[in-house]
């Protein structure tokens, strides 16, 4: 196939107007185009008063060759099938163990069953069905369920998300998971759109598909499985020890934890596995009117139907020099309790496919670090998390509602006392104070000045009525579990594979499951089964 770029069509045109405009392209009638794919498909709203959707296409023609030689600024189409690795020598006596279903632990899952490896996948929360309904229940009654929430159980945090499928890395392997999450029963626009996003309520049904191919080819799955110990013997992994008392031994343990499993970061650490602290930022959620967002976006275009929601990514340097960014933009979404301990609050951000509910909301988050916590203990990012979580669940009353105040009061410093145009969408629901009292001066002074920059750029940022949710503190891991370069193995624990966004080397669902498939694809180039 050729691959031609920088095919563009008005907004009012349809996709049948591509064909004739990729036959003017390349000089020839469409009656010699066997077919043409999609390979991407982005919008340009930069020009006022103009929105324009820019492809880039593939196509197979008769004779591809002549038409290559004729159009130097062609090329044909690279070969983007995943390349599945060689299996080493060395035999792997015990099944590899993966911890964590996430998105690392599901694919790292799935790319070791399908070469026939037999993978025990452990995850310390419900299948994807029952974890939905202890988040339901959260939501409702304000009882959190400590072990299978919005951060644990089957397909991680990304499940109750708005599903975004991006990822800024070039990585030939984000198109296999894109492909494998196709074959699971995502949008197939998911291969070519620029912001490609499934949305929770179709995420689910795609996470147990691909646990049922797992299953389909030999691995295990084991839910309410929590991983309380590690066997470290001359500096190798030996065995696990799940729900304090059962036993697996391992040669080769993956360790796709996630970002909020603090009770296994201690374990590690512990354990004399070699972890340092990492710097990450924490904030609120925003939550404005979608109608605002889609015509600070889109101008007159707002609403058309080719467009659905507008999205935003803002980023600012504050005077104090930390960085403030808007974070896991939901359009027409709600903000969710995803806190994970008890006493605590925590906030994020979810959105179903069709983005069509009437707020849209982001974190906005400020760069937090070393300097930042209490002393240089390698998990002093998770206890400086922990006491930021507290102090917002004893502001919103104790009972997991979560601190809330009007944009317009936060900008001037007053206590918010009633609800503007903006219904907030947090359930079990929300308490309307000052959140100076739980989060550090220096991010609120931060977010201060960034919401006024903000909305120089994108007008309404600043309305009044918007609501800040607090906080938002789980952004990334507040810990990296160091790794050797080339084997992805523990530098000081040999067998132990840290992986995914919990490990410190991945942030959101591409990236965290094309981390999975590196760690998996070097125990594959070192054992055979």
């Amino acid at each position: 196939m050729i691959r031609i770029s920088e095919v563009k069509l008005d907004i009012e045109d349809g996709i049948e107007k591509l064909l004739p405009i990729i036959s003017k392209k390349l000089k020839i009638n469409q009656s010699e185009i066997i077919e043409y794919k999609i390979f991407k498909e982005s919008i340009d709203a930069r020009k006022k008063g103009k929105i324009r959707f820019v492809y880039t296409v593939d196509v197979s023609l008769e004779n591809e060759k002549a038409v290559l030689k004729k159009n130097k600024d062609l090329v044909p189409t690279p070969d983007m099938k995943y390349m599945y690795p060689k299996p080493g020598d060395k035999l792997l006596e015990n099944r590899p163990v993966i911890i964590g279903m996430g998105p690392t632990g599901l694919f790292a899952g799935l790319i070791l069953a399908q070469m026939g490896y037999k993978p025990i996948i452990l995850e310390r929360g419900e299948s994807v069905d029952d974890r939905a309904k202890s988040v339901d229940n959260l939501f409702a009654t304000g009882m959190l369920c400590k072990e299978s929430n919005i951060q644990f159980g089957e397909g991680g945090a990304g499940t109750f998300s708005d599903g975004k499928l991006t990822a800024r890395s070039k990585d030939l392997r984000s198109r296999k998971v894109l492909e494998e999450f196709v074959a699971a029963g995502a949008p197939e626009e998911i291969m070519y759109s620029a912001k490609p996003h499934v949305g929770t309520d179709i995420l689910k049904n795609v996470i147990k598909n691909v646990r049922k191919s797992i299953i389909e080819l030999g691995g295990e799955v084991r839910f309410n499985t929590c991983v309380t110990d590690f066997i470290i013997e001359n500096n190798k992994v030996k065995k696990i020890i799940v729900n304090k008392d059962e036993i697996i031994e391992a040669d080769a343990v993956v360790l796709a934890i996630g970002h909020s499993a603090r009770d296994t970061f201690e374990k590690i650490f512990e354990r004399g596995v070699d972890v340092t602290s990492k710097s990450f930022a924490i904030g609120v959620r925003i939550e404005h009117p979608q109608e605002l967002i889609n015509k600070a976006q889109y101008k007159d275009y707002a609403g058309h139907k080719r467009l659905g929601s507008a999205e935003y990514r803002l980023t600012y340097k504050s005077k104090n020099g930390r960085s403030v960014y808007t974070f896991c933009m939901c359009p027409g979404g709600s903000v969710v309790a995803a806190t994970s301990e008890f006493g605590g609050v925590v906030t994020n951000g979810m959105s179903e496919h069709a983005r069509g509910k009437e707020n849209a909301n982001s974190a906005l988050l400020v760069a937090v670090g070393s300097d930042d916590f209490e002393d240089n203990h390698p998990l002093a990012g998770m206890y400086f998390q922990r006491k930021w979580e507290q102090k917002a669940f004893e502001l919103g009353g104790s009972d997991y509602s979560a601190p809330a105040q009007l944009v317009g009061d936060f900008l001037e410093g007053k206590t918010s006392n009633e609800l503007g145009t903006v219904d907030p969408t947090y359930k079990p629901g929300i308490k309307l104070t000052s959140i100076d009292d739980c989060l550090p001066s220096y991010v609120i002074d931060s977010m201060k000045e960034a919401i006024i920059h903000w909305d120089k750029k994108l007008k309404g940022f600043a309305m009044k009525d918007a609501i800040l949710t607090g906080v938002e503190t789980r952004s990334s891991s507040p810990i990296r579990i160091v790794r050797d370069n080339d084997t992805l193995e523990s530098t000081n624990v040999e067998g132990l594979y840290p992986a995914g966004e919990g490990a410190g080397y991945a942030g959101g669902i591409i990236s965290a499951a094309i981390d999975g498939i590196k760690v998996v694809e070097k125990i594959i180039l070192r054992y055979r089964k």
